[in-house]
């Protein structure tokens, strides 16, 4: 080369650095889930139960950007593991609710030190986490507006 950056250069790339990333954080997550019994997917399904609760499939599937075939694996596992229970709405019987049970209340507790514990993990602090969130939000925005 004569001084011109390489545009194919595989480290300069954003989707390279973004897989990278993914993966190696969700590794780091990986034995701080493992005593309750929790892979990643499934701990974000338990976010956003704790946040607000019941939800139905669609719901779910919409506050994580999945599709609910994805998410109905996971919530069948998590209904397994004790966590959830889900069962047609009153209101609407084509709708599943998912609601939380006493023990899916409970790991909330255990769920509490995790960001602590993944901070200390990636060493890196409140600050440099809500920019890089920041940043990540901003570029999940552009990918959605195309």
């Amino acid at each position: 080369m004569t001084g011109t950056a390489n545009p194919l250069a595989l480290e300069s790339q954003v989707c390279f650095a973004l897989s990278v990333a993914a993966r190696s954080v969700i590794a780091l997550y990986r034995p701080v889930l493992e005593p309750v019994g929790l892979t990643h997917p499934q701990y974000l399904v338990m976010l956003a139960l704790w946040e607000n609760q019941p939800l139905s499939v669609r719901q779910l599937a919409d506050l994580l950007a999945l599709d609910s075939a994805t998410v109905s694996p996971l919530l069948k596992r998590l209904e397994a593991l004790g966590y959830v229970t889900r069962q047609r709405s009153a209101m609407d019987e084509r709708v599943m609710e998912v609601t939380l049970t006493t023990a899916g209340r409970e790991l909330r507790t255990y769920a509490e030190t995790i960001p602590t514990t993944m901070m200390k993990r990636l060493g890196m602090g409140p600050d440099e986490l809500r920019e890089l969130h920041r940043a990540m939000s901003t570029l999940i925005s552009a990918t959605r507006s195309l």
